[in-house]
């Protein structure tokens, strides 16, 4: 019984062929539309001012300097600097090394 329900499955399952050509017709409208004035014109020229001048990074790596200056200030006025707080500005360091490696390692690209 079970030599007969697997030769019915065997017969019922089909193997596709490792490679197949297919024709296929495609047809697609090229005419020009004209759709009147982008009334988001304005607005991508603006936003590709503010990724040309990279605004959003250098405001990040201004805040980042800040915040790196003040807990430097921070720890070196401590008594005695706990391990906790030894941490504190190692984390704050190692992450002055991740923004700078995302800012020199992220340019615009242009064709």
């Amino acid at each position: 019984m079970k030599n007969e329900d697997e030769i019915k499955t065997a017969d019922a399952v089909k193997i596709a062929e490792p490679k197949q050509k297919i024709k296929v017709d495609l047809e697609v409208d090229t005419s020009v539309k004209d759709l009147g004035v982008n009334p988001y014109a304005k607005l991508i020229h603006m936003a590709r001012a503010v990724d040309a001048w990279r605004i959003f990074p250098r405001l990040f790596l201004t805040v980042y300097i800040i915040l790196l200056y003040k807990c430097v200030i921070w720890y070196m006025d401590l008594g005695a600097p706990t391990m906790e707080q030894s941490g504190l500005i190692s984390i704050v360091v190692g992450a002055g090394a991740a923004w700078f490696g995302l800012y020199t390692g992220t340019s615009k690209s242009k064709k």
